[in-house]
C-alpha cells in the first residue's frame, strides 16, 4: 500500500531547505529583486545546489547525484513555491536532468548534479508532455532556429535543445542569444533563444527524453502549487486573526471562517494529489499509472493555487494590492504555473485518453 505520509527524513530535509531559504528569500529581498536586471537569486542556487546537494536528488550516486527520489524532491519543491524563490530548480534539477538520465550523458549529468552548471531544456514552458514543440534546424553540423518561452534561459549554462533530426542536442548558452520575454510570473523568467549556426553535441533522441522531463516537470510543479497554496492559506489565517474590525478579530466571522475552511479542505486534498504523483513518479516514472497520477495532479492544482492567492489578496484589503507586500508574486507564480507544462484542461484531456472515458 502506497504511503503518502512525509518521513521523518522528508520532515527534517522539509526544515533545513525552509531555514535556508528563509535567511536568503525574504518577501523584501525577492521584491526588489524581480525590479532588478537580474531576477535569480544564484546565492540561494548555490546554497541548494552546491551546499545541500539539492540539485542532484533526481540523479543516481554512481552518476554523482544524490541516489534520492521524487517525494524528497517534491519536498524542495513545496518549500520552493512556499517562498516564491526566483531559483532555476524546476527547469535545471528536475527538468534538464530528467531529460538527461534519458540519455546518455552522464559528464554533463554530473554537472548539473552538483550545481556547477545550470541547464534549461529549450521546450516552451506551457508545453505538456506528450504534445507537439518547436524544433530548430540541423544542417552541416550546426543549429539554426528560434525558440520561445523558455524557461529560466537567461541563467542557464548549457541549453538542451531539440532538433529537426529527432535529436536533442547540447548547446552551450554562449553561443547563442538569449532575450528576455515580458512574463507574467517575475520570479521565474522567460527568453527567447535565436540560434545561428550554434554547435551543439548529439545527447540522444530528443522524444522520449522530453516526455519524460515534462512528464516529471508536471508532477513536480503541484508541488509547488501546494507550498504557494499552503502560505496562502497559512498568511490569510495569521493576517484575519491580528486584522480587527468592529473591536473584534476579523477571522471571526462566520462567513470569513467558511471561506477558509472550504480553502483548508482544498489545500488538503491537492497535498494527497500532488503526494501521489510525487511517489508515482518515483516508483515508476515512465508507468501508465504515473501519467494518470500526474494528470490527476495537475487537472486539480491549478484551480487550487490560484484560488489561494485570489483569496489570499482579497482577504488581505488594502494592503494586499501593495507592491510591498509580497502576495502579488504568489498570484502571479500560481496563475504562470497554471499554464506551465499543460494546462488543466489539457491535463483533463490527457487523463480521458489514459483511462478511456474520452468524451462523445
Amino acid at each position: 500500500m502506497t504511503d503518502l505520509l512525509y518521513s521523518e527524513e522528508e520532515e527534517a530535509l522539509r526544515s533545513a531547505v525552509r531555514d535556508l531559504l528563509a535567511d536568503h528569500c525574504d518577501a523584501p529581498g525577492v521584491i526588489a529583486r524581480t525590479e532588478s536586471a537580474a531576477p535569480h537569486d544564484l546565492a540561494a542556487w548555490k546554497a541548494l545546489a552546491d551546499g545541500m546537494g539539492l540539485a542532484g536528488l533526481l540523479v543516481p550516486e554512481e552518476k554523482g547525484g544524490q541516489g534520492a527520489t521524487h517525494r524528497e524532491t517534491a519536498v524542495v519543491m513545496e518549500e520552493l513555491g512556499r517562498a516564491v524563490a526566483p531559483v532555476p530548480y524546476l527547469t535545471s534539477a528536475v527538468v534538464a536532468t530528467e531529460a538527461l538520465l534519458a540519455c546518455d550523458a552522464d559528464d554533463l549529468l554530473a554537472e548539473l548534479a552538483s550545481g556547477r552548471r545550470i541547464g534549461a531544456l529549450a521546450v516552451a514552458l506551457n508545453v505538456p508532455a506528450g504534445a507537439a514543440y518547436q524544433v530548430v534546424r540541423h544542417e552541416g553540423g550546426a543549429l539554426h532556429g528560434e525558440l520561445t518561452a523558455i524557461a529560466d534561459a537567461a541563467v542557464a549554462d548549457v541549453l538542451l535543445v531539440p532538433a529537426d533530426d529527432g535529436g536533442l542536442y547540447a548547446v552551450d548558452a554562449d553561443a547563442v542569444t538569449i532575450t528576455p520575454q515580458v512574463s507574467l510570473d517575475l520570479t521565474r523568467p522567460v527568453a527567447k533563444v535565436v540560434l545561428d549556426g550554434a554547435p551543439g553535441r548529439l545527447l540522444g533522441d530528443a522524444e522520449p527524453a522530453v516526455r519524460r522531463a515534462l512528464r516529471s516537470a508536471a508532477g513536480l510543479l503541484a508541488s509547488e502549487q501546494l507550498g504557494l497554496a499552503e502560505w496562502a492559506l497559512t498568511e490569510t489565517v495569521r493576517y484575519l486573526k491580528e486584522r480587527k474590525q468592529f473591536n473584534r478579530p476579523v477571522g471571526g466571522f462566520q462567513a470569513l471562517k467558511h471561506r477558509l475552511a472550504q480553502l483548508w479542505l482544498e489545500v488538503v486534498n491537492l497535498r494527497a494529489a500532488a503526494r501521489n504523483a510525487a511517489d508515482a513518479l518515483a516508483n515508476d516514472p515512465l508507468g501508465q499509472e504515473t501519467a494518470v497520477a500526474v494528470a490527476v495532479a495537475q487537472a486539480y492544482a491549478a484551480f487550487v493555487a490560484v484560488h489561494a492567492a485570489e483569496e489570499a489578496l482579497q482577504l488581505h484589503a488594502g494592503i494586499g494590492m501593495t507592491w510591498e507586500h509580497p502576495i502579488h508574486l504568489y498570484l502571479k507564480r500560481a496563475k504562470a504555473d497554471a499554464i506551465a507544462y499543460g494546462t488543466a484542461g489539457a491535463h483533463r484531456e490527457a487523463l480521458a485518453e489514459l483511462v478511456d472515458l474520452r468524451a462523445p
